[in-house]
């Protein structure tokens, strides 16, 4: 019965994370659009990555631990879709060196990392549960409130130096978090999938 319990609490948080992370993916998209930011726009695609993580973990809870862990191994690759579109971003940075709006940049961070706390402080009990799938998500909305803060700061140093390069510097750091995150996930998928052979 507990174990049923847990995992209809597990059910509504990873509904709730997705739902938040998808509203805010609207925000943060056209924000980027609109100014031109490599790391708001790499951040938006993260908000679409974390929907569709958590949107795969309420459909799996409750499968076999084998199951699970291919499903991890696959999160591992979906949490790559942002690092790919970070340097596409930043390739059309380069080609239009021009700084983003400072305020916007720095505000639209600041409503990033209030939606990734609240996400992380939703899922944090849960993170080591079921294995490689809420570690996924825990994972990414923790990454993702420090890639915020990061943002944050790069709009007050453009602010100051009317430069594009704490945007793109940013929006680099965030490819390699995600990066690591992804190897993370697969570790742990990987683990989980050897206990079942």
């Amino acid at each position: 019965m507990k174990m049923k319990e847990n995992e209809a609490y597990l059910r509504r948080a990873v509904l709730t994370v997705a739902l938040l992370n998808f509203s805010y993916f609207w925000v943060e998209i056209g924000v980027a659009l609109s100014i031109h930011s490599v790391s708001l726009f790499a951040d938006s695609i993260d908000f679409l990555e974390d929907t569709f993580v958590n949107l795969l973990i309420f459909i799996a809870i409750g499968w076999s631990l084998r199951h699970r862990a291919l499903v991890g191994m696959l999160l591992a690759g979906i949490l790559l879709v942002p690092s790919l579109a970070t340097v596409w971003s930043a390739w059309q940075k380069i080609n239009l060196p021009l700084p983003p709006d400072p305020t916007l940049l720095s505000l639209t961070g600041l409503g990033a990392l209030v939606v990734n706390l609240s996400c992380a402080f939703i899922l944090v009990r849960f993170r080591n549960h079921s294995g490689s799938l809420t570690k996924a998500a825990f994972l990414s909305a923790r990454n993702d409130a420090w890639a915020n803060v990061a943002i944050i700061g790069a709009g007050i140093i453009t602010a100051t130096t009317l430069s594009p390069w704490p945007d793109m510097v940013v929006g680099i750091g965030i490819f390699l978090v995600n990066l690591d995150a992804a190897r993370e996930v697969y570790s742990a998928a990987r683990e989980e999938h050897s206990l079942t052979t």
